[in-house]
């Protein structure tokens, strides 16, 4: 499936369970963050085969829908097991195309066949119900309803970057157990790793059409993939203008996206300071804070701040930077224009008076950890998502400050709650706009099975196993009129 050009692959897209390459006889190039150089092609392929793409998918949904559950089942696990088998491949290639440490890139596959395994489980668990006429007043006992849950139809799938290969079959996993076929939009940097996810899925035998991945430039086939007549559902993970920008475009099909966010660590005063810290610090800058649930600020009472500021400063200056095959906590970003960005956010902060306590250090796209102190709400970066590893950290006097600052974001995917007292911490989560809420830990995605939902402008929708498969059906009702 792939073909040597410099000494470099070029990998084919995927359609009709074939390899091909497009019509369009033009690549995308791929580039290594941390090696500065092109590390593979993709190819950019045309609308015509967006709308093939689409017409095979339909084709093979009509007989998958009709498919038992447990043969379904069959296929998913042994997308699993081959994806285990693939782990050290893919993982090198998500290390080389996205810069995450080999180990985290390993995890990160491993955990991904779990999660198709318990989506497996859990569909096999989900049934459908009955309900009797007559337990509505004047109902009768002649009917009966059955609600069950049917596909969709073809649901667009489309996974950042920064977990190419989880975050992918978490859509692809829910889509296709319930009985959609899919098709696979990968993001640009991250394309090679959703292709290798898609080998392993090839290999586990899967009806032809079911899956095909489509890679291209978003200006050609971005808008077009969207509005597409024969898309019947859009699952999306990503920036938050983006997926505006796509809720406008898909009209009236159900979406599910997963966007930004500006996720608060807020540290009251009668917090384990030690504690907090380490989940803070693992929180804002593992895979150098590029993750929607990564700590983006810390809201913290003002009588401990300083000390709080002396540990953070202090755990920072352990944490290893530079090659993700060295199995640093902080590597490049994903390309020069995100280390731009974040910089500018260090650098506008620097200028309204915020206090640099350690960082605003840089190498091409690889910035060095940095914590900012007294920072203000006129400052960028105590609003902007910076997806990198910038924290900074601002002083509040009272809970009621934290909260309506964390509030005023137009973020609300989650928040961490630090605190000894269990009934203060409940007080800020009932008042708190946010998804979720994490009390004394960082804010992360998982357990896989937990719902995974994001307000305002982190998005609409849930996710989390059952929630997933939920949203790529509908339920359908049958009355039973008995004579």
């Amino acid at each position: 499936m792939t073909t040597n050009v410099l000494n470099l692959s070029t990998y084919n897209f995927y359609i009709n369970g074939e390899w091909k390459e497009s019509q369009s006889g033009q690549t995308i190039n791929i580039k290594s963050p941390y090696l500065n150089e092109v590390i593979g092609k993709v190819q950019a392929i045309t609308k015509e085969e967006v709308d093939e793409a689409v017409h095979f998918a339909h084709e093979s949904q009509k007989g998958w829908a009709d498919t038992s559950l447990q043969e379904r089942a069959k296929f998913l696990y042994k997308w699993a097991d081959e994806l285990v088998n693939m782990q050290n491949e893919i993982a090198e290639i998500i290390m080389k195309e996205v810069g995450k440490s080999l180990k985290d890139a390993r995890n990160e596959v491993v955990r991904t066949a779990d999660f198709i395994r318990y989506t497996v489980e859990e569909a096999l668990h989900m049934h459908g119900e009955s309900m009797k006429g007559d337990s509505f007043p004047g109902g009768s006992k002649s009917k009966i309803a059955i609600v069950e849950h049917v596909p969709l139809g073809v649901v667009l799938a489309i996974p950042p970057f920064n977990y190419p290969v989880n975050l992918a079959a978490a859509k692809l996993a829910p889509a296709l157990i319930s009985g959609n076929a899919v098709i696979f939009k990968p993001a640009t940097q991250g394309a090679i790793s959703g292709i290798k996810m898609i080998e392993a899925l090839h290999k586990s035998g899967f009806p032809k059409g079911l899956v095909n991945i489509v890679t291209g430039r978003g200006s050609v086939i971005g808008d077009y993939l969207v509005e597409h007549k024969g898309i019947n559902m859009i699952s999306f993970t990503g920036g938050t203008n983006t997926g505006t920008h796509l809720a406008k475009k898909a009209g009236m099909i159900p979406l599910v996206l997963e966007l930004g966010g500006k996720d608060p660590g807020i540290v009251r005063e009668d917090a384990d300071l030690q504690d907090a810290a380490k989940h803070i610090i693992s929180g804002a800058f593992s895979y150098s804070g590029q993750r929607c649930t990564a700590i983006k600020r810390v809201l913290v009472h003002e009588k401990v701040a300083d000390r709080l500021v002396e540990i953070l400063n202090k755990e920072i200056q352990k944490l290893p930077v530079g090659s993700p095959e060295d199995g640093s906590t902080v590597v490049p970003l994903i390309d020069n224009e995100s280390a731009d960005f974040v910089q500018s956010l260090i650098d506008d902060a620097l200028e309204k008076g915020a206090t640099l306590i350690t960082g605003n250090k840089r190498e091409r796209n690889l910035i060095y950890p940095t914590l900012l102190d007294h920072v203000t709400k006129d400052m960028n970066v105590a609003w902007e998502e910076p997806f990198g590893p910038v924290l900074p950290v601002i002083r509040v006097t009272s809970d009621e400050e934290a909260i309506n600052i964390a509030n005023a974001s137009e973020f609300g995917l989650q928040v961490s709650v630090f605190t000894k007292d269990i009934n203060k911490a409940f007080a800020i989560v009932n008042k708190i706009e946010t998804g979720t809420v994490q009390i004394n830990g960082r804010t992360e995605r998982g357990p896989d099975h937990f719902p995974f939902i994001g307000v305002k402008g982190s998005g609409m929708g849930a996710q989390g196993i059952r929630k997933s498969i939920e949203s790529m059906t509908r339920e359908k009702v049958t009355v039973l009129n008995l004579q």
